[in-house]
């Protein structure tokens, strides 16, 4: 039981330090946002915005990494 405690916050650990170096590099990857397949409307009083790829090449990762970790398990 507590080695599984222990994994967990290894793994939560190790997701808090990805997120704190995003953030400390700008918080902003340049090519996210910016895809082909992302909408971006932008009118005189109106902003749409729509991430359709950056949101499918994110969640391709994350399972890809969680696909790791079970390999691992």
């Amino acid at each position: 039981m507590q080695a599984q405690f222990a994994k967990i916050f290894l793994i939560a650990g190790i997701i808090l330090l990805a997120v704190g170096l995003y953030f400390l590099a700008g918080g902003k990857i340049e090519f996210l946002g910016r895809l082909p397949g992302d909408i971006h409307i932008e009118k005189e009083n109106f902003k749409l915005y729509i991430p359709i790829m950056s949101g499918l090449v994110i969640s391709v990762l994350v399972t890809l990494i969680m696909w790791i970790i079970r390999l691992f398990r």
